[in-house]
């Protein structure tokens, strides 16, 4: 089966990057705040310093890392048809963006926090539109102790969605241990969450080559549970990666396979994905360009060593708009997009504006619709001898058509994107009614979208599990 990618090594550069990283780990070696991870490294043959907290991993440790992630896994939803098989057959899964820190008011347009009500209209939104292949927990909750917001999220999120659940906040081991509880409620115990993860959590270390102590304890927790652990390495060039190409490639794979390697130990053959969110700055600004040139370059690099490894991948960003809500206003910025989503597994960040600070409903609905056109480019084609059909070109021969030939009327719907009118006239750029008409879709949507509602058991027992936990953590 033919697939659209775009390869960005060969295979000498490839190697390069994976003995830079290899390198890397063994003699710079990253830097982990918790005695207890760096405890469990050093029982397997990493050289900790305890002082400056850092890590230095062999290459043996990495191998043995790699040998035991399993390569084939699924994400599953509350409901089958959204379960998402690793790696995916056909156009990478779209997720809605995270962790946005404002709102854009549906009513009003205004920027401001969010609370649990604009989380759940959120998410039923992304529940109802087709093209959002799984949920990001998306928004950062104000009206939740800071502390606990991402248990909250999670569960806001788990109820209002039938679709795989992505929680994007962990902050403890005690936090990971209460999503697990909940996602456990829904799942139907702690074995089936093993056996069939409805969750899985993004652990970013920090750029450069460093991991905070409640993040990193709380991904071993997760790993332990069979969530699926997601690395995600950010590497910024110019501020928290060195400014070339090549310099944010190689940091983004040796903080994966750092990544890798402690969920590995922590829980051997625990579902792991290689995820790359990286960009260089915005040289006038200093702030994130996900827009960059140089973001293809980097984003399918990562997709090229996930393969390397045999590990999924997921990247960013497809959406994040870098101002209003609407779409890219030029060729080259929808170019980068397009480009930037070839090879991977998943994608994360539709319905995001302001640089992911804000997420929108009306841009969830425009990145949907976008979403669908793009997937057309991506699909995987069948390369045969009956597709390449010479024995029609036989039987219509040299000279003529194939217009009226009943081959070509049986196959067209199939073979060809025949693009919804009423969603490429939305894309216009620049149009007035594109932001509208969104605004509509969403309203109808989140007024008239049905989620199939917990059972009220496990919403009291949820509900009981989140006032427990807050009242413990406001306590201490």
């Amino acid at each position: 089966m033919a697939k659209a990618k775009m390869v960005t090594m060969d295979q000498k550069e490839e190697d390069l990057i994976h003995e830079m990283s290899i390198k890397c780990l063994n003699e710079i070696g990253v830097c982990i705040h918790s005695e207890k991870v760096l405890k469990m490294l050093e029982e397997q043959g990493a050289v900790v310093d305890y002082d400056s907290m850092v890590a230095k991993i062999p290459e043996i440790l990495v191998n043995k890392a790699l040998q035991s992630a399993p390569s084939q896994f699924t994400l599953y939803g509350r409901d089958s048809r959204h379960d998402i098989a690793l790696p995916v057959n056909g156009p990478p899964k779209c997720s809605t963006s995270g962790l946005a820190v404002f709102i854009s008011d549906l009513e009003t347009g205004e920027e401001r926090n969010a609370t649990k009500e604009d989380l759940t209209k959120f998410i039923r939104l992304a529940d109802a539109l087709e093209s959002v292949g799984y949920v990001w927990t998306s928004i950062t909750l104000s009206d939740v102790p800071t502390m606990t917001h991402g248990a909250h999220e999670a569960w806001i999120t788990l109820q209002n969605t039938t679709k795989h659940v992505t929680s994007v906040t962990a902050q403890s081991a005690e936090d990971a241990l209460m999503q697990i509880e909940l996602a456990a409620l829904v799942a139907g115990g702690k074995e089936n969450l093993k056996k069939k993860p409805i969750l899985s959590v993004v652990v970013c270390p920090v750029a450069p080559l460093t991991f905070e102590k409640g993040a990193v304890e709380a991904q071993v927790e997760f790993a332990k549970a069979g969530v699926p652990i997601s690395s995600m390495s950010m590497s910024m060039g110019g501020i928290s990666a060195p400014i070339t190409v090549a310099g944010m490639i190689s940091n983004n794979n040796t903080e994966n396979l750092a990544s890798l390697v402690i969920t590995q130990t922590a829980s051997p053959g625990a579902p792991h994905i290689y995820t790359v969110e990286s960009t260089p700055m915005e040289m006038t600004t200093a702030g994130v360009n996900y827009r960059a040139p140089e973001l293809p370059f980097i984003s399918n690099s990562a997709a090229q060593m996930a393969g390397r490894y045999r590990l999924p991948c997921e990247t960013g960003c497809f959406g994040g708009s870098d101002g209003a809500i609407g779409m890219s206003k030029s060729y080259c910025e929808t170019a980068t997009t397009t480009l930037s989503v070839m090879g991977t597994d998943l994608v994360t960040g539709l319905g995001s504006t302001n640089n992911a600070l804000t997420n929108s409903y009306e841009q969830l609905v425009i990145d949907a619709y976008l979403w669908d056109c793009y997937q057309s480019f991506l699909k995987n084609q069948e390369i045969t001898e009956e597709k390449v059909a010479l024995d029609i070109v036989k039987e219509v021969g040299p000279g003529k058509d194939f217009l009226q030939h009943e081959h070509t009327f049986a196959n067209f719907k199939k073979e060809l994107t025949l693009w919804d009118k009423k969603k490429l006239a939305m894309q216009t750029t620049l149009s007035n009614n594109m932001v509208p008409e969104a605004r509509a879709v969403a309203k109808d949507l989140i007024e008239n979208h049905v989620v199939p509602a917990l059972d009220s058991e496990i919403l009291k027992q949820g509900k009981t599990i989140l006032e427990k936990y807050d009242k413990l953590v406001l306590s201490d």
